[in-house]
């Protein structure tokens, strides 16, 4: 009699989704509700949880032939697992509890699009947004300001393009060995994407860009993020150029452009974040 085969387990996806523009958050046309994180954060989880040596079935199961002895080796086995995991977590805690939080006198405002500096798009996009929308968490884990705007050529009833800018204080963990495997090697899970490390921005910062629109007038995207991680603190600044719904009248600007505008808000909104 053959043995059922065990079911296929479903491939793990990416941490990070992949969409036509470069950051592991909502759409900016679709951004979070209020109270939802909705993205991705590049924290530490802490130390793995080890396989419990416990846990399985050892030689000592329901004594029903071994009498008295097997039962006190059932009862040590389980004063054994208990003393061992509560020794492990205590490790774990003290580990983990040994580092300061890196904030360097930064703040993730309520209002994030009040305090962000985007000065530099106001000559390409001047229309204002009556409307950007934007979101705010505090807990004891984590701060975070997101901000999503809409922008404008002169004549546009839509939007012609967009920007999302978000600030997250990690106050319990460190967001950098995550922050970096994210960043850094964004082009291994995401094809077609352009990665440039920043040199003078924050601890690293990387520039992650994406242009599909291969000459055509009305087809394509150009997309770029700036990705800035000082201590503790992350920040993402990210453009995105869709040609379907583009002013036909106009161009979108070139990526080099936009990521010389990226980089000079990027550094004047970091400032205006320092308390």
């Amino acid at each position: 009699m053959s043995t059922p085969s065990e079911p296929s387990q479903p491939s793990q996806q990416p941490g990070v989704p992949a969409q036509p523009s470069a950051y592991p958050y909502p759409h900016p046309q679709s951004p979070p509700a209020p109270g939802v994180q909705g993205y991705y954060s590049p924290t530490v989880a802490g130390h793995p949880q080890p396989g419990n040596p416990y846990a399985a079935q050892g030689p000592y199961g329901p004594a029903a032939a071994g009498g008295r002895g097997a039962g006190r080796a059932v009862l040590w086995a389980a004063v054994g697992a208990v003393a061992a995991s509560a020794a492990w977590a205590a490790g774990v805690f003290v580990i983990g509890a040994g580092a300061s939080p890196q904030l360097r006198g930064y703040s993730a405002p309520s209002n994030l699009c009040d305090r962000a500096d985007y000065s530099s798009f106001k000559d390409e996009y001047p229309q204002d947004d009556s409307a950007p929308a934007h979101t705010s968490l505090k807990e004891d884990a984590l701060e975070e300001g997101y901000c999503s705007i809409t922008l404008k050529k002169t004549g546009s009833s839509y939007g012609d393009a967009y920007l999302s800018i978000q600030a997250d204080l990690h106050k319990k963990t460190d967001p950098g060995p995550e922050f970096t495997a994210t960043w850094k090697n964004y082009r291994k899970s995401h094809t077609g994407y352009d990665v440039e490390v920043v040199r003078d921005i924050g601890d690293e910062a990387y520039l992650v860009s994406q242009d599909t629109t291969s000459g055509s007038p009305s087809s394509g995207s150009r997309s770029a993020t700036l990705a800035v991680r000082d201590g503790w603190v992350t920040y993402t600044m990210s453009y995105s150029a869709y040609l379907s719904t583009y002013n036909q009248d106009k161009d979108p600007p070139r990526l080099d452009d936009v990521t010389d505008w990226l980089r000079s808000d990027t550094k004047a909104t970091l400032d205006r974040l320092k308390d």
